[in-house]
């Protein structure tokens, strides 16, 4: 014998297929249980005419429905009820299952409302009493008072008790969602300067005192409406009204960079603190985060402005193009993608190649050739300049090898290598021309390094003991751009520099400009003076070359004699020039 398969049940444990309780009464045990619910509770049925009908319910549902102001739902009008889409939910639910069963509603305003979540199940339909339902009451009220508490805790400063970056940004969002109000606003981002120094020497309790006390200047300068918030550690952010413009917004930055001159006394020491101010101007459409990064941006410019700046598109493509350098050009290194182009040193008085000084290129396979006067500050200020410079030195010294070996013979030639005033300062430079050196073959005595005098003026101990490992090697030094400085006879009198190279700004203006030529005079009888050489940079005419000779220059470089060269056109280039 066949077991029978086991019978499912309604929500009240009767058995599907039986005749529902409801065409006639509610069951015994169906109204103990509905009675026993710990949640109000009740059974709602449609009639014929479409009419509500509250079947039965428990008790806890009575008092909820009191409480809300639906005791007409407890006398069975529906269409006298507070809440008329609680009504229309049962209605719509009773004629189709399948239509939505849940709501959430408000009872009340302020902080007396109360919360609620309507729920509905199915208990079927019959022909003569139609279809019923259980209808249940949850008391949410604790749970969104909750929510709202953690939510406005995620949306405060700990600290200043103010918005914190979240609550900002929502509330730059709110705005240009507004009608007519995104282009009345704009947002301000006032930077903190120094302020880690000041949380390093005088402690972390000082640190959070000057945040305090920072903010609470912020607040009094500003008018009703604005908002400010802490959007970072030593970052405030400021949503202000410019109903004039943005220099409404410049105004308000005034008056911030004023109320911070006065001094802050903390732990009975008094110090003065600065802030960096960036504007930008709120339009329809824009992205809050993009719009607060733009006020990040502005506050970087003012930094090196020395005052409020407004945000401005152009500088910020560029500013995009620059980190975009600096990724593809760390992968170009890596890959080895960039070139040494080698350009000619002319003796001025035999006409000879005298040297070639190493030049890197760079030939972009999307962008084409990227200028080295865009990517050297690029690598500079992301510190690849000291990659970048081991490889030029590297490079330069196994090409002038290479042409050694394919001539046959030494070249008496040498090859010149810039160094950068952030490799002198971060890198062993003894260290790696050394190693160039050894791993080339070749001695120091066929290597010029130039270094601009910026590499000097900012640290003039470090420039001595660099230049003098230099010279140790048989190296020969060189100043490059000499007179668009800051050098002074001292650091020439001091440092074993061998060549002055004269900027082409001088070079170029010779012709057609008296105080040029006074300037290069004034160069060549102080290098003669001191025992040094000279290289002019910039030679485009035959003109220029005859006169630098005439007046004493000992070299010279320009494309009047070559532009730079890839190595194998330049060892060419010294063959052709050749005097035999």
């Amino acid at each position: 014998m066949t077991a029978a398969a086991p019978r499912s049940v309604t929500p009240f444990g009767v058995p599907a297929g039986t005749k529902s309780p409801y065409e006639t009464r509610l069951g015994a045990n169906d109204r103990a249980l509905l009675e026993a619910l710990p949640i109000a509770a009740a059974i709602v049925g449609l009639n014929r005419q479409g009419v509500l009908k509250l079947v039965d319910r428990n008790p806890k549902f009575d008092e909820a429905m009191a409480t809300t102001g639906d005791a007409a739902i407890v006398a069975g009008n529906f269409t006298g009820c507070t809440h008329l889409q609680i009504a229309r939910l049962m209605t719509d639910f009773l004629a189709d299952f399948g239509s939505p069963s849940e709501l959430d509603f408000t009872d009340g305003e302020g902080l007396s409302a109360r919360h609620f979540r309507i729920k509905l199940a199915p208990l079927g339909r019959s022909e003569k009493y139609g279809p019923h339902c259980l209808v249940s009451l949850v008391d949410r009220t604790i749970e969104v008072q909750t929510e709202r508490n953690l939510r406005a805790e995620m949306l405060r400063d700990s600290l200043t008790g103010l918005p914190n970056r979240l609550a900002f940004t929502e509330s730059i969002e709110h705005m240009l969602e507004t009608k007519n109000e995104a282009s009345r606003h704009a947002v301000l981002v006032v930077d903190l300067r120094r302020f880690s120094r000041i949380n390093e020497s005088m402690g972390g309790l000082a640190g959070d005192e000057l945040l305090i006390t920072f903010a609470r200047r912020l607040m009094s300068v500003l008018r009703a409406g604005d908002v400010l918030a802490r959007t970072g550690g030593n970052e405030f952010g400021v949503l202000v009204r410019i109903g004039r413009g943005v220099g409404d917004a410049l105004s308000a930055a005034d008056r911030i960079q004023d109320v911070m001159n006065a001094p802050f006394k903390l732990s009975e020491m008094e110090i003065r603190v600065e802030c960096a101010v960036g504007v930008a101007r709120m339009e329809k459409g824009q992205d809050p985060e993009e719009l607060f990064r733009s006020a990040q941006f502005a506050v970087k410019q003012a930094k090196l402005a020395g005052k409020p700046q407004v945000y401005k598109p152009d500088e910020a493509v560029a500013a995009r193009r620059r980190f975009s350098i600096e990724t593809e050009l760390r992968r170009a290194l890596e890959k080895d993608q960039l070139k040494l182009f080698y350009q000619p040193l002319i003796n001025l008085k035999s006409g000879e190649v005298s040297g070639f000084e190493a030049l890197a290129r760079w030939t972009h396979e999307d962008r084409g050739e990227i200028s080295p006067t865009e990517f050297i500050p690029v690598a500079e200020e992301s510190g690849l300049i000291l990659q970048l410079g081991r490889w030029a030195m590297d490079k330069a010294s196994h090409t002038l090898a290479d042409w050694d070996a394919q001539v046959g013979a030494r070249l008496p030639v040498y090859v010149g290598v810039n160094l950068s005033a952030i490799q002198v300062a971060r890198d062993n430079i003894a260290d790696m021309v050394g190693e160039s050196l050894r791993s080339s073959g070749i001695g120091g005595d066929r290597l010029t390094v130039e270094l601009t005098e910026s590499s000097i003026v900012q640290d003039p101990a470090r420039a001595i003991r660099v230049f003098e490992a230099l010279k140790a090697l048989d190296a020969t030094v060189a100043m490059d751009d000499f007179g668009t400085g800051y050098s002074s006879l001292a650091y020439l009198q001091r440092l074993p520099i061998d060549v002055l190279k004269i900027d082409r700004s001088f070079v170029s203006g010779m012709m057609k400009d008296s105080d040029s030529v006074a300037i290069v005079r004034a160069v060549l009888s102080l290098a003669d003076a001191l025992g040094m050489s000279t290289t002019a940079e910039g030679i485009e005419s035959v003109e220029l070359a005859t006169t630098l000779a005439a007046l004493g220059c000992s070299s010279g470089q320009g494309f009047y004699f070559a532009k730079p060269l890839e190595a194998s056109a330049a060892l060419d280039y010294w063959k052709s020039r050749r005097k035999h």
